[in-house]
């Protein structure tokens, strides 16, 4: 069995998994939204342009932080209950490993298309644009969870996961640029080890 198909594989077990007897249906369907729509994205343009290994397994690693978080809530994941208990934390905070994934995972992708594609000229912007590609992508995720609670009320109310925290937008957008700016300073790298070992 070929890597991709292994990941192929992987996504719908976890996707499975994840969606037996989750902790509210609706919260599930809303979190693992994101890892559907990019699986579809991914699968549809595949023949045009495939991603390098490296690239793939860290996106199904944020799908995997996405099953969890729509399994159990952001606000409810029992590990980081534990952590919360065990550390003095006053919430759970599952929800800012997601954010920092969104920012983490994005900046590899967005690297991936400009160094292959040659989008950017000049490289002396190359980090900038990316940072900022992510943080607009942490931005606009942001209105959509502001939505989508205005929209359902308190059926909304999980899939925010604020826990009460008054800065919770503000710091989930922090987590994604610092996600964005940890796979640079990195991993960078690796991922050019990656891209250059691919067949022509």
């Amino acid at each position: 069995m070929k890597t991709k198909q292994i990941f192929i594989l992987l996504f719908g077990i976890g996707l499975v998994l994840s969606g037996i007897k989750p902790k509210e249906y609706f919260t599930w369907f809303l979190e693992v939204s994101p890892a559907i729509i990019g699986f579809i994205l991914l699968f549809v343009t595949y023949k045009k342009f495939q991603f390098t290994n490296f690239t793939y397994f860290f996106i199904l690693l944020h799908c995997y932080i996405l099953f969890l978080g729509g399994h159990y809530t952001y606000a409810e994941v029992p590990l980081f209950d534990w952590i919360k208990d065990t550390f003095n934390h006053s919430r759970n905070n599952y929800d800012k490993l997601g954010h920092f994934a969104q920012g983490f995972v994005p900046a590899m992708i967005t690297r991936e298309l400009f160094l292959r594609k040659n989008v950017v000229a000049n490289k002396n912007y190359f980090n900038f644009i990316i940072i900022s590609i992510c943080l607009a992508i942490s931005g606009a995720y942001e209105w959509i969870e502001w939505w989508v609670s205005i929209g359902t009320g308190e059926g909304g109310d999980a899939f925010l996961g604020t826990q009460g925290y008054v800065w919770d937008t503000q710091s989930d957008m922090l987590l994604a640029t610092i996600g964005a700016s940890c796979m640079l300073l990195f991993l960078s790298k690796k991922h050019d080890d990656a891209i250059n070992n691919l067949e022509p």
